[in-house]
């Protein structure tokens, strides 16, 4: 193996490791880093290239940034507890009522404010829901995970996969929403058969006593915060009509949402933008870029079919969701992307179900599960290693299938 070639995959999986055991002394971001000046300091990317590879990502980061702005601002004024008072208002009858209503906001959470904002901003709400009804949380919280990742088909702001392969796609806002609708709906639809399957046992809890789910004051969807990401929305699908970049609608959003409840200082509105996972994605590019151009591309490119046929789809999102799950789902899809773009259309949706689905089986699978870990350990609950995979295994493989299928059907009639 050449030594440039050695370097480019070993640096690739020091930002993995850094990524998923987040070392105190050597943060993921300036791992990342750093491993992007080494392979471009030994000659595996030359500096055109890496020069490249970020400005590739710069438009694709700047748009993730507004949008965990607008996230950050939904929570500042209050969305979320609202609807967490919602959910617990609307489930007394019993716990599969409250997981009816957790898949609806999670998915509409992941579809809209993307699947950050239902990892860290949601499942803390799902959790004190869950207490507050006296029952157990284990099918909610496992349902914000799985819809993190299997909800994120819907929209190109649902997923920074999503916003890294929208371009490849080459379709407006409106038709990749369109196409990927039905995608969307046959994947939720299988998470809860699965998991209100898997769960039954949990779900059979008595109801829950009115003082658990009545408040004294109950408090109201925020309008304001509402109205802005309807008109976010509003403009990203408009967007390419009138030829004006959905980042600029991000912003705006952001913007607004900032100027109205605002934080407490500019560092705090800074945080939200989340700069060490903006400055880990980039130098994560450039890493990718290095291991792609040393065979990496070619590798995966002997693997993907070229056709535009159900197998073919097929085949495309399962080698993508393999390759998530050995390597992460945002280094899967920069691999991914130029090749599959190459392809018969559909061929990056037929990614993304791969790389967004495909994160249910593992751990490692996308960074988004290594974090709701993370949140599902500071609320003194363990994740049961064994559980998580075996409805790894249930959902994920009929899901592939279901929602490609669902993909072919979509491309043949829209």
């Amino acid at each position: 193996m050449p030594v440039s070639e050695a370097i480019s995959l070993v640096a690739l999986a020091a930002c993995l490791a850094a990524a998923v055991v987040r070392p105190r002394l050597a943060p993921d971001w300036l791992v990342a880093a750093l491993a992007a000046g080494l392979v471009v300091a030994v000659g595996a990317v030359s500096l055109r290239g890496a020069r490249a590879a970020l400005g590739s990502l710069w438009p694709t980061v700047g748009f993730l940034a507004a949008l965990l702005v607008l996230a950050d601002g939904c929570r500042r004024a209050g969305l979320f507890e609202a609807l967490g008072e919602l959910m617990a208002r609307g489930a007394r009858e019993g716990p599969r009522r409250l997981l009816a209503m957790v898949f609806t906001v999670a998915a509409c959470t992941t579809a809209v404010l993307s699947l950050d904002a239902t990892i860290v901003l949601l499942t803390p709400v799902v959790f004190a829901t869950a207490s507050r009804l006296r029952w157990g949380p284990r099918p909610h919280v496992y349902a914000c995970s799985h819809l993190a990742n299997s909800a994120s088909l819907l929209l190109p702001i649902s997923n920074l996969t999503n916003l890294l392969a929208f371009a490849a796609a080459r379709v407006s806002f409106t038709r990749f929403a369109a196409l990927m609708a039905l995608p969307w709906l046959v994947a939720i639809g299988v998470e809860w058969l699965v998991l209100s399957r898997a769960f039954s046992d949990d779900l059979r809890a008595p109801p829950a006593h009115p003082a658990a789910s009545d408040g004294a004051e109950t408090r109201a969807l925020p309008a304001f915060a509402l109205s802005v990401v309807a008109l976010t929305l509003a403009g990203f699908a408009a967007s390419s009509a009138i030829g004006v970049a959905p980042v600029w609608f991000a912003a705006a959003g952001a913007i607004t949402l900032a100027a109205r409840h605002r934080p407490g200082s500019p560092g705090e509105l800074l945080g939200a933008a989340e700069p060490a996972f903006l400055v880990f994605v980039l130098g994560l590019g450039v890493v990718v870029a290095a291991a792609g151009a040393h065979g990496l591309s070619s590798a995966v490119d002997s693997l993907l079919p070229g056709g535009g046929s159900f197998p073919d789809l097929l085949g495309v999102a399962v080698v993508s969701a393999v390759l998530a799950n050995l390597v992460n789902n945002l280094p899967a899809t920069l691999i991914v992307v130029a090749v599959a773009a190459a392809a018969a259309p559909g061929s990056v949706l037929a990614m993304l179900i791969g790389v967004n689905v495909g994160p249910n089986l593992t751990y490692v699978g996308s960074l988004a599960t290594i974090l709701w870990r993370r949140v599902v350990h500071a609320h003194d609950e363990e994740v049961d290693l064994r559980e998580f995979l075996l409805l790894g295994v249930a959902t994920v493989p009929v899901t592939l299938v279901a929602s490609t299928a669902a993909l072919w059907l979509a491309l043949q009639v829209i």
